[in-house]
């Protein structure tokens, strides 16, 4: 087991305080150890940041893009290292933990470049001899709080258009894996960056993110994680109208029309469901599937379901991995419970799996879910699939709306008209149409309602970390 650091003004630090322990949740071991910090050593990595921010923020775009291109290539040499890490430390199976740090390094290059287009304005004067100019600058010191979900790409979807921007950045992993952040710091080291511009702390959550509030030198937060802590994270930010972008939780639905391919609808509905073992905040939540299809539909995704490889993430061609921890598993075991109680029937799963040491629930589809049951209403990130008939387009529209999230949906069907009029009327952020995983790079990724503030990825990404500056100039 490992000892690591965090880092901050270019040195690894921490070596005196006390250490959290990583497990890995498919078997209980141990798979390092990382610092316990708090508000200390959070405005320490602040104040680090904010004075690397003063020369950072003076080099030109093409300087910072090599930066971040060095960065990339790194993370694609160490691509099976950072994989096994990630799949140590959170379960996740090692086939999508590589996926992950391709998904990660996309987001350095596409922001390599999208930071040499942060383009000013000419605005036509209305008066002859003067010149109205709009100049964009990076916003400051910018803190990142990141999930243990997607514990390299989180870090580097904020990462690389705030570096790209001219901001500096201190970063804050989850404790649940902590890891995979202090290997992505060593390659930023790696790669050069000078000493302030990446700092890493870890530790205390509650503390080093109230420090982060508090902190008149932190310009922007960018957190993703649940509703709940983005409205204190809002609350928080009051005092000094602290730019946030929010990536908080979701409820998605996935519709499958009757005109759908019901194998693609299938495979579609298993790589969102099931992705990351259920636990991802754009995964399909519940499924609406139209009488006409209902049964045909739900005999193949339960026979696909069952086929599901569960194990310990570290095997090649496991499908689904432990889940993060045991309330995870309460959860899911709560939501299956509720349901069975309130009408639904298990077609396959439904249980925990006693077999393993870790903190295992088997694949499991719900026929006749129903409005009323906790897992059609909450987000239940684990391996669960309900699914509830419907009959018209105006009736699955209200079912799938109504929810306070908005992050992301899935329509399947071969019909561009109905498909476009179903979309229009969707209150989501982000839709799969006969897609399954449709986030990328170079696309806005973010919620409406209650799902966040803000976009990351695409070219909306780097304006979050821009301010606007209008100029006019007198000639006379």
């Amino acid at each position: 087991m490992n000892d690591y650091l965090m880092y901050m003004n270019g040195s690894w630090q921490g070596e005196s305080l006390e250490k959290l322990i990583v497990k890995n949740p498919a078997n209980h071991e141990e798979v390092g150890t990382v610092p316990i910090g708090g508000a200390f050593e959070a405005n320490e990595a602040v104040a680090s940041a904010y004075q690397a921010f003063q020369t950072w923020s003076k080099t030109t775009a093409y300087e910072r893009a090599n930066y971040l291109q060095r960065l990339y290539k790194l993370l694609i040499e160490h691509q099976e290292e950072l994989a096994e890490v990630m799949t140590r430390e959170m379960g996740k199976p090692i086939q999508e933990s590589r996926g992950e740090v391709l998904y990660a390094a996309s987001f350095l290059e596409w922001f390599a470049e999208e930071g040499k287009r942060v383009y000013g304005e000419t605005i036509p004067s209305h008066i002859g001899e003067k010149r109205m100019q709009v100049w964009k600058k990076p916003i400051g010191v910018v803190a990142a709080i990141t999930p243990w979900n997607f514990p390299l790409a989180m870090l580097t979807r904020k990462m690389g258009p705030a570096l790209a921007a001219g901001c500096t950045i201190v970063m804050k992993p989850s404790g649940e894996s902590p890891i995979t952040a202090v290997k992505l710091t060593e390659l930023c080291e790696k790669a050069g960056f000078p000493k302030g511009v990446i700092n890493l702390v870890t530790g205390k959550s509650s503390e080093i993110g109230q420090a982060f509030m508090e902190n008149e030198q932190v310009r922007k937060v960018t957190f993703t994680g649940s509703t709940e802590v983005g409205k204190i994270l809002i609350k928080q930010s009051a005092d000094q109208v602290k730019r946030l972008s929010l990536e908080l939780g979701g409820h998605a639905p996935i519709i499958v029309l009757d005109d759908a391919d019901i194998d693609l609808a299938v495979k579609g509905a298993i790589a969102s469901k099931f992705r990351n073992t259920g636990q991802t905040c754009v995964c399909g939540n519940r499924i609406y599937v139209q009488v006409q299809v209902y049964d045909k539909f739900l005999e193949k995704f339960t026979e696909a379901v069952r086929a599901l490889k569960v194990g310990n993430g570290m095997e090649e061609n496991v499908q689904i991995g432990p889940l993060i921890n045991q309330d995870g598993v309460d959860k899911v075991a709560k939501h299956v419970e509720d349901a069975v109680e309130r009408g639904a029937s298990v077609l396959t799963g439904g249980a925990r799996i006693e077999k393993y040491e870790g903190t295992f629930y088997a694949p499991t589809v719900l026929r006749d879910a129903t409005s009323e049951m906790i897992v059609m209403n909450e987000e239940t990130f684990g391996p669960v699939a309900p699914v509830q008939p419907f009959e018209t387009i105006e009736e699955v529209v209200e079912l799938a709306n109504r929810t306070k999230y908005g992050l992301a949906a899935y329509v399947f069907t071969e019909s561009v008209g109905k498909g476009t009029r179903l979309v229009k009327q969707l209150d989501y952020g982000i839709v799969g149409w006969n897609d399954g995983t449709p986030s990328a790079a170079q696309a806005p990724f973010g919620g409406m309602k209650e799902s966040g503030l803000g976009r990351e990825g695409g070219r909306e990404g780097i304006e979050a970390f821009l301010e606007t500056q209008y100029v006019s100039i007198g000639l006379e």
